[in-house]
């Protein structure tokens, strides 16, 4: 794609497992061994079957060193007090520039044993380096990037330490509109390996426990003070509830009003949609949008969550992944703020009923100017298959978007393995090789991770954009940005969370198809106010600086 950095030096032949003849019109090629990634997620599985042991982990792209490429983390669990085996910690892979990764989580001062669960990436303090928050069994932990490559951590400074709980998925955003990040965490049940149910399928052995053996917990809310510290607002915010059991949580604005709110999956528990009020507080309006049950009025067991304009209307749909014969849950915005389940019409109901889905993103896979849809599958107990007709690991699938409400799954048409059986977890896309297309990065539970580049067949061409906050907060998370060309329009939102556990790169991507241009591009920033630039030319990135323009930059 011209304009798009060069990648000169990267052998792709070197990098790419062979990948059958794909009749899509993009492939996607397992570079996970090539680029150096060497991972393998440890759940600290020994046979006493602890809950936690099921759910992680999750994954990141990232831009830790602001270099303008983008890099990988990659969060792990480690052994149960009593049964250690061996020494885990999470990766920190740098992007070397050329398709490979080396690790530095060392040198970064991130060598450090957690049961970590999720990650959130955010720049809280605005010093133009992003910090990353880890979810754990246990304490959460914040660490701070210095700048110069390393990272502190700075939990009980910040004022997160003290908290014990099971987290799950956070994100950050700038719920006040003061220009600083805050902090939302999602919690899962009251667990600790104290107070471990014992759970059987045949009354002798044990199993793993559905959530409905453990009480819920509440999700928290941390206010950013603008000196190092957060505050706890969870009790007047309107975000405490004790019986919610959280697995994954969305930033979008549900009623379009410029404030940003929160769409929290629950499993066995209704969802949570908490509409900002503009005063410090949310109201959960759930039910009330149709977004709480399933179409037959039941909680589902939810799972991932991710919340994008996948039919080019202007206003968000929803993505929820579920417990198998479930279905995914995809909801279109209609009339009146309501959503309507177009599961089952749209192709993705029923190909989804016999998996158990973790990790979902709307990405443009194809560039085709439609937003495709992204899931990963894998049950929670390798006991299963001995139970019912559902394995274990289970295939991705990788819905592809006509433009006209339909998707159909192309995981098996697409190469690379994509479609091999995974005990999926965690997933995020971001553009590691800088050619304009989005790759994806697969975790999945007590295995190895996956990292898939992005080829394009056809042609089709794209505009990425990096947002920059000076009033706004320096990532500009809650930033909606527009794009019209050839009589269409779309929607993105620049945001942090989604997925299960996870978080795609911060930078927006736009699919074009042939189209070499863009005639408008409308940015709404979080503080407020709108910056409008026409004919922006194809296969470019851009750099737009709140109230200084907009710069052409060869990739990033």
């Amino acid at each position: 794609m011209v304009g798009w950095a060069s990648t000169s030096g990267l052998r792709l032949d070197a990098l790419a497992t062979p990948a059958p003849s794909s009749s899509s019109s993009f492939r996607l090629i397992d570079v996970t061994a090539g680029a150096g990634v060497q991972f393998r997620h440890n759940s600290g599985a020994y046979g006493g079957k602890l809950l936690p042991e099921t759910l992680g982990a999750g994954c990141a792209f990232l831009d830790y060193d602001s270099d303008g490429w983008q890099d990988i983390l990659l969060i792990n669990g480690m052994d149960w007090p009593g049964h250690k085996r061996e020494r885990s910690t999470l990766k920190l892979y740098r992007n070397n520039r050329n398709g490979t990764f080396s690790d530095v989580t060392r040198s970064a001062g991130l060598d450090v044993e957690m049961y970590g669960i999720g990650v959130a990436v955010g720049d809280y303090d605005n010093d133009g380096y992003p910090d990353i928050l880890v979810t754990c069994v246990g304490q959460n932990l914040l660490f701070k990037n210095t700048g110069k490559g390393t990272f502190r951590d700075v939990t009980k400074a910040s004022g997160l330490g003290g908290r014990q709980a099971f987290s799950t998925s956070a994100l950050w955003f700038d719920f006040d509109h003061d220009g600083l990040l805050d902090l939302f965490v999602c919690n899962y049940v009251k667990w600790s390996p104290e107070h471990d149910v014992f759970c059987s399928l045949d009354g002798k052995n044990k199993s793993y426990c559905t959530p409905e053996a453990y009480r819920g917990e509440t999700c928290w809310l941390f206010h950013n003070l603008g000196n190092g510290k957060f505050e706890d607002v969870t009790p007047t915010s309107g975000i405490f509830d004790s019986s919610s059991k959280s697995l994954g949580v969305a930033l979008l604005d549900y009623d379009q009003d410029g404030w940003p709110d929160l769409l929290v999956a629950n499993d066995t528990q209704p969802n949570k949609l908490y509409r900002n009020q503009r005063n410090g507080t949310f109201k959960d309006v759930a039910v009330d949008a149709g977004i709480a049950f399933s179409a037959e009025g039941k909680a589902r067991a939810g799972m991932g969550v991710d919340v994008a304009d996948f039919n080019n209307s202007g206003t968000p749909g929803v993505a929820i992944t579920n417990f198998d014969n479930e279905m995914i849950g995809l909801y279109r915005a209609s009339s009146g703020g309501n959503y309507a389940d177009v599961a089952a019409q749209s192709g993705v109901g029923l190909a989804s009923k016999d998996k158990l889905g973790f990790g979902c993103i709307f990405l443009d896979a194809d560039l085709d100017g439609a937003l495709d849809l992204a899931v990963v599958n894998g049950h929670i107990d390798d006991t299963v298959r001995n139970v019912r007709g559902v394995g274990y690991a289970q295939p991705p699938q990788l819905f592809l978007n006509d433009g006209q409400g339909r998707f159909r799954d192309v995981a098996g048409e697409v190469g690379g393995g994509f479609a091999q059986p995974k005990v999926g977890r965690g997933l995020a896309y971001g553009d590691f090789d800088r050619d304009g297309d989005l790759d994806l990065l697969v975790t999945t539970n007590n295995g190895p991770s996956y990292l898939y580049r992005n080829d394009q067949l056809t042609g089709n061409r794209s505009v990425r954009f990096r947002l920059v906050g000076t009033r706004s907060n320096r990532d500009a998370i809650g930033a909606r940005v527009r794009i019209f060309h050839s009589e269409t329009r779309q929607m993105r939102l620049v945001k942090g969370g989604s997925s299960y556990l996870s978080q795609s790169e911060l930078p927006l991507t736009f699919g074009l198809g042939r189209g070499d241009k863009i005639d408008r591009l409308v940015i709404d920033w979080p503080h407020g106010g709108t910056e409008e630039y026409k004919n922006l030319a194809a296969g470019r990135a851009y750099e737009c600086v709140e109230t200084k323009g907009i710069t052409s930059r060869a990739g990033f």
